[in-house]
């Protein structure tokens, strides 16, 4: 009986290794993004503004040297083509600070601020060259021109502390964005580095786990099977692989059980076949030693009985005669038992060579020891083509002696017709001696074939009753079987005797 196992089961070990896996991959998934949305707003940020800024930082610094340059080559040349270059620097700068108001230079910034400073500057610078370039001015003076030097360099001075600012803040977005590549790299390397650790973590786990406690079961079960059985099976790990153990614990135990029993049963069968053997030894020695030191006293019996009754034939009543008659029968009767009971148990026991020998050749032998009841009865015997056999000729010769000669013996009103045949079945002949006789019932089929059984008076069929239990004996100790065809038309004895390589098919 299996006991409840104790433990986390597979699925629960499972589920914990999914679970951290799965943590530990989300976590690394999103450092990941969050290290790529740094970098892509480090890289907008450079790209979509403070580049933009510093370019129209530069257009606006352009716009105003070319209001500068305009204006200066009109004041020395005063002719009207000269301030082309102010009026578009004019228009250029109006789309700058456009541009720039656009890109987030609005007050309270750094970059606003410094627009701001420019632009005042600007303004100022733009206010006292105004006058020098209406029409009808009269020409610029020296002071003036120097004043718009000085006021120019302020616009300069602001120009170039704007465009330092910017510079300083594309710096200060190339570090971000370098620092942003940078963790993204190192977040990639991470995962790529987790993946790794989770797999390595996953394989000794469930190797840990399950694959150790299944393999030291297995190792368990194969010493048991293979060396002791007797040594125990304790499953451990996981509560499927425990209570596994448990099962193959609980079927040892059982296996054990029945082994103990069948050892049992196998101490009692061997004892009682040696118990067997030994009373069958002690009954055919008997059977020899009784048939074969009754036959001189039996023999002398019957002498002196077939003396009797010659010697006093006419002298004694109707009476006396019928008695010495009936002695004469009864110790002819008691040699012929005495005869076939030896014959029965020398079956065996003093093995003779078994030879390669054709079986058409022993039923001639038979035939011709059954010539006389032959005649007297007016059968007939046909075979059909035999094959060659094993065997003990003179034993195998009694067999088809006996079952010709009940053929003969049992017939019925018609003369009687025996048929010998064989036939190959796999590794065996099987031979079949038919007749047209008197038949056998099929509840006797078994019957017939122990010792001293008759189904019919010794008045109606003479005989002694060992002729079949005689075949059975000699046919089982040439390795094969005997019995009766109760579902042959005919009266068919078979029996089947090993085939041997020289043999081919009949």
């Amino acid at each position: 009986m299996s006991t409840e196992a104790r433990g986390w089961p597979i699925g629960r070990w499972l589920t914990l290794f999914a679970v951290a896996e799965a943590v530990l991959l989300l976590a690394a998934l999103v450092g990941g993004a969050v290290a790529l949305g740094n970098l892509t707003t480090a890289r907008n940020t450079l790209l979509d503004v403070i580049a933009p800024q510093r370019l129209a930082a530069s257009q606006l610094s352009t716009a105003l040297l070319n209001q500068e340059t305009g204006v200066r080559g009109y004041q020395l040349g005063r002719k009207p083509d000269f301030l082309t270059p102010y009026t578009d620097g004019v228009r250029s700068q109006a789309d700058a600070v456009a541009q720039l108001r656009q890109l987030g230079a609005v007050p309270g910034t750094q970059i606003g601020d410094d627009l701001d400073t420019v632009l005042r500057a600007a303004a100022t610078w733009q206010a006292s060259a105004a006058p020098t370039i209406a029409p009808g001015a009269a020409p610029v003076t020296a002071a003036q021109v120097e004043r718009g030097r000085t006021q120019f360099d302020a616009v300069r001075r602001a120009l170039d502390a704007q465009l330092a600012h910017l510079g300083a803040v594309r710096d200060a977005g190339r570090v971000d964005l370098d620092g942003a590549a940078t963790f993204l790299t190192s977040m990639l390397v991470a995962v790529a580095v987790l993946v790794v650790l989770l797999f390595v973590v996953l394989f000794l786990g469930l190797r840990q786990v399950i694959t150790r406690p299944i393999l030291r079961l297995a190792g368990e079960v194969r010493h048991v099977a293979d060396q002791d059985v007797r040594r125990p099976v304790n499953g451990s790990g996981p509560r499927e692989i425990a209570q596994l153990g448990a099962d193959v614990e609980a079927m040892r135990l059982r296996i054990l059980d029945e082994v103990a029993e069948l050892e049992q049963a196998h101490a009692m069968l061997d004892r009682r076949t040696r118990e067997l053997e030994r009373s069958n030894a002690d009954l055919e020695q008997f059977a020899y030693v009784a048939s074969h030191d009754l036959q001189e006293p039996l023999r002398k019996v019957a002498s002196f009985c077939q003396l009797l009754q010659r010697r006093y034939q006419g002298l004694l009543d109707e009476r006396g005669e019928q008695y010495i008659e009936y002695a004469v029968d009864g110790a002819k009767r008691m040699q012929g038992l005495i005869n076939d009971l030896l014959a029965f148990s020398r079956v065996g026991r003093n093995p003779g060579e078994h030879v390669v020998v054709e079986t058409g050749r022993l039923v001639d032998d038979a035939l011709a020891n059954l010539e006389v009841a032959l005649s007297l009865s007016g059968g007939k015997v046909e075979r059909g083509e035999l094959p060659e056999v094993r065997v003990e000729p003179a034993l195998m010769t009694a067999v088809f002696q006996n079952l010709i000669g009940n053929a003969l013996k049992f017939n019925g009103e018609t003369p009687p017709e025996v048929r010998v045949t064989a036939e190959r079945d796999g590794d065996d002949w099987v031979f079949s001696v038919s007749d047209n006789g008197i038949g056998i019932d099929p509840e006797y089929a078994e019957r017939i074939f122990a010792l001293f059984q008759r189904l019919h008076t010794r008045n109606a069929y003479p005989g002694t009753g060992i002729g079949l239990a005689l075949c059975r004996r000699i046919v089982e100790y040439h390795g094969g079987r005997i019995w009766l065809d109760t579902e042959a038309e005919d009266t068919t004895f078979r029996f089947t005797l090993p085939a041997t390589e020289e043999s081919g098919g009949a």
